[in-house]
């Protein structure tokens, strides 16, 4: 009796620890890598599963979230010979398990070896200063090449990030110096660059100031053209006006004269009459007048009183 139950508590054990053994519960977000007898036989993913007890055996586990691979510091000479200490991050994810487990002996070493070697590499194409300048070109291009070679091995690298760059003491004053002289420069460019452009619009306002000034005086001097043509007409027009209206004296004199011969008798008496007004009222003491031709004066008179008479009616003869 006692040895029935011993029997059966056995196999009881044995069925619990075989159900226990093939129940295999996998946390969410890591894989494990089950061999049968040695060989690979397949991936378990999270949640529950079953596996036959005492054969499968779980040969690596791996997790599915980014894990991060710290670069160490390492010294890298860059193209125009600069020994610089860099160091960096790479961030990548295990997709394929098995490649994992059966590619590469350990990943994460596998990486940051391959990493330090790309790294170098690239360093080595470009100078000091396009390192210091062109990190993020540095990021994608190590991130490409750890790419390729870690599809391989079952992992995806999804971000390369440098996180420090540290140049020689001497090197770092060098460049220092090299900054200071350059935005000194600079400057010295950009008052050069101001007092150009001053100079260039000072004189360019002086080519305009001249240009309007001689416009100016054009205009002046084309309005005092016109003015002394304007003046030049008039003055020729009173010329002809005046020449007209001795034109029409003259003919009407003329046939005064025609229609009475004494008429030119009577302006020449009106005339000397004028003079001797003139004379006459002089203010000067020292002057002598004495008449000339006194008896034609008087003759001159006599004709003006005649015309100026109303003419006798002739009498008539019986």
């Amino acid at each position: 009796m006692d040895i029935t139950l011993i029997v059966t508590g056995v196999i009881a054990a044995l069925v619990v620890v075989t159900i226990a053994k093939s129940m295999r519960i996998v946390p969410h977000a890591e894989l494990h890598v089950i061999e049968r007898l040695g060989r690979f036989n397949r991936v378990l993913s999270g949640g529950l599963n079953f596996i036959v007890p005492f054969v499968d055996t779980v040969r690596a586990k791996f997790t599915t979230q980014e894990q991060l691979v710290n670069l160490n510091p390492q010294s890298v000479i860059t193209k125009d010979n600069v020994s610089i200490t860099i160091d960096g991050l790479v961030y990548l994810r295990v997709n394929d398990a098995m490649k994992a487990t059966y590619e590469i002996d350990d990943l994460q070493t596998a990486i940051a070896q391959l990493a330090q070697t790309t790294l170098r590499a690239e360093i080595g194409k470009m100078e000091l200063d396009e390192t210091l300048s062109s990190r993020e070109e540095m990021n994608q291009s190590l991130q490409r090449a750890l790419d390729e070679a870690s599809g391989g091995w079952g992992a995806k690298v999804t971000r390369v990030e440098i996180s420090d760059i540290s140049v020689p003491q001497d090197v770092q004053e060098a460049m220092e110096l090299q900054l200071r002289a350059a935005r000194e420069r600079r400057a010295i460019e950009t008052k050069a660059a101001a007092d150009k452009n001053a100079t260039i619009a000072k004189a360019e306002g002086d080519r305009q100031r001249v240009f309007l000034e001689a416009e100016a005086i054009e205009r002046m001097a084309e309005a005092k053209k016109k003015e002394e043509i304007l003046l030049a007409e008039a003055a020729r027009q009173r010329e002809i006006l005046n020449a007209e209206g001795q034109k029409q004296a003259l003919e009407l004199i003329a046939q005064a004269l025609r229609d009475n011969p004494q008429s030119g008798e009577f302006l020449l008496a009106k005339d000397r009459i004028q003079a001797w007004n003139g004379i006459a009222a002089s203010d000067s003491r020292n002057k002598v007048v004495v008449p000339y031709e006194a008896a034609e004066l008087l003759g001159s008179l006599s004709l003006l009183k005649n015309m100026v008479e109303p003419p006798k009616a002739h009498r008539q003869v019986d």
